[in-house]
């Protein structure tokens, strides 16, 4: 039986222990730093249920901790604590103390991870929220946002919608989402048997350069609405007021045409009077009232401009809007996923709104370095939803990490805009789908949910690449090595491919290329109905997480 270690309290350490359990069979320890905090109650539950399985509580990890025998003998360690410090000190103590043990770490700076990566043998380093951001930006988009995939030997895929794709290039299908864009979400059929079926699919890029998403254009007359607003709107009404009556009687006490009227009325008005000592009393007195009325209509207008911009820019200070902004994305929630899910609307050329009740939450930096407005506040306040302008926005993207924060806030701007396209941050299964029954609220996600298939993956050795979000959930790319006298030896290509678990999407032979343009590679493998796989041979499949854990079990190498 396989051995494994997770460190950590949190749900992703939850998921990623029931993940191991329920979907490798594995024995697990899990090492949390007390017993009755955070999400290591529900941990000790879940390995309560397996005989094999444990829980070991060390408020402090030294070296000592890795020779205990449930820990010394795992095969991988996984240190997913929320702090890259933390994760990083802790796996340099088991390194030292475990030098053959597989490491998997969480990290969400990546400049880090890959120098960590680099230098601890044996060490893979994923990011749950980089995992799981490109399922909120898709949710928050309506549709589904390519993803982009580079294969270990510089192939490029990406997953689009097919309406999107050249045909030529598509090398399987996906999922059949049935959700049009916009709507909501329906249970997605991942990798259906009729690949022509479905709407998201794989397609090759072939190393063209993305095109960079377009910035939206900002409205340019926000700036005009913004000047226009409040007591300047009532002083430029008297003005127009003043302007048009005055045109009335110079055209009617000097005999003008109106528009000869209108120019002598706004000339004047704006100080260009010239005294005219010939003209009749009743004439000087039209124009000495003119010059007056200018006089003090400049400042006055000059004074409403000020106001209005200085209590702008004051509303900006305290967590307002300076700039009216419409069609944009609320994202609520500035921690690791906030900041990722912020970045990826922002690279797709969305407006967006950034909320969260503290200034020191790891988003607000990143926000404020794209120029994307902040508003420090609580999201459950009315008041704070109004000043990120939610009357005008396309969404509300939730992602604290309290359920019910996400979902209180969720119904009180669905109070005030029952329209409004909203995507929650929800960790239980279950109760996201008594949501969705209860509320309507169709469209959430789990950070743990989408992230932890991607790490068991990583600690039983499987080659991950990445991660295609397909509604709650994600669809692993990996590649697998054919194992010495393993169960796939010799077996015919077609023979791989599990409708609804799991797609050969190509089959890398190690041998040169006829071209020599690197390594051969049989994309459309089930079209090669006479080919067989040998040990040499590397599947690059597409995969849910049980077709994953069969495929490993079918490509393990057996002994002679």
């Amino acid at each position: 039986m396989r051995r494994f270690v997770v460190w950590g309290d949190n749900a992703l350490a939850r998921r990623l222990v029931g993940e191991l359990i329920n979907s490798y069979g594995a024995q697990v320890t899990a090492v949390v730093p007390s017993l009755s905090a955070h999400q290591a109650p529900q941990i000790a539950e879940l390995c309560a249920l397996d005989p094999w399985s444990a829980v070991v509580r060390e408020p402090r990890l030294t070296a000592a901790t890795f020779s205990r025998p449930e820990l010394a003998e795992a095969e991988a360690v996984a240190f997913v604590d929320a702090d890259d410090v933390a994760n990083v000190d802790a796996a340099l103590i088991a390194r030292e103390a475990l030098p053959d043990v597989r490491v998997v770490l969480r990290m969400f700076n990546t400049v880090l991870g890959e120098g960590v990566a680099s230098r601890l043998r044996n060490c893979a380093v994923l990011s749950a929220s980089e995992i799981a951001a490109p399922a909120f930006v898709a949710a928050a988009r309506g549709d589904h946002t390519p993803t982009a995939i580079r294969l270990s030997d510089g192939q490029r895929l990406a997953a689009v919608e097919r309406a999107t794709a050249d045909p030529a290039h598509i090398r399987c299908g996906l999922a059949v989402t049935g959700a049009p864009a916009g709507g909501p979400d329906r249970d997605p059929v991942s990798l259906p048997a009729d690949d022509g079926a479905a709407d998201l699919v794989l397609v090759s890029t072939y190393d063209r350069p993305r095109p960079a998403p377009r910035r939206v254009r900002r409205h340019p007359l926000r700036m005009t609405r913004l000047v226009l607003q409040g007591g300047l709107r009532r002083v430029l009404a008297g003005v127009a007021a003043l302007i048009a009556t005055g045109t009335v009687v110079v055209a009617t006490v000097k005999d003008l045409s109106p528009w000869r009227a209108l120019y002598v009325t706004v000339l004047t008005t704006l100080g260009g009077a010239n005294a005219d000592l010939e003209a009749s009393r009743t004439r000087q007195a039209v124009d000495l009232a003119l010059v007056v009325a200018g006089v003090a209509v400049i400042p006055a207008v000059t004074a409403a401009v000020v106001n209005t911009l200085v209590k702008a820019r004051l509303k900006a200070a305290a967590g307002g809007l300076a700039v009216p902004v419409g069609d944009h994305v609320i994202v609520v929630g500035l921690g690791n996923v906030g900041a990722r899910v912020v970045q990826g609307l922002h690279d797709q050329g969305i407006d967006v709104v950034a909320v969260d009740r503290s200034g020191a939450a790891r988003g607000v930096a990143v926000a404020r370095g794209l120029g994307i407005p902040v508003i420090l506040g609580d999201a459950r306040d009315p008041e704070t939803l109004q000043a990120a302008s939610v009357a005008t926005a396309r969404c509300l993207v939730m992602v604290t990490t309290d359920d019910v924060t996400n979902l209180e806030a969720a119904l009180l701007a669905r109070a005030s805009r029952p329209d409004l396209r909203v995507v929650l941050r929800l960790f239980d299964e279950d109760f996201a789908r008594r949501i969705k029954t209860a509320f309507g609220l169709n469209h959430s996600r789990s950070v743990s949910y989408l992230a932890a298939p991607a790490f068991a993956a990583s600690m039983v050795g499987s080659e991950v690449v990445d991660t295609i979000p397909v509604g709650r959930r994600v669809l692993l790319v990996a590649e697998v090595r054919v194992g010495a006298r393993s169960r796939l030896e010799d077996r015919h290509f077609h023979e791989v491919s599990v409708p609804g678990e799991l797609r050969l999407v190509a089959v890398r032979t190690g041998r040169r290329s006829a071209l020599g343009e690197g390594v051969q590679t049989f994309w459309y493998p089930e079209r090669s109905r006479g080919r067989t796989l040998d040990r040499a041979h590397t599947m690059v499949v597409v995969a849910t997480r049980a077709g994953l854990v069969s495929l490993l079990e079918r490509a393990a190498e057996r002994p002679g």
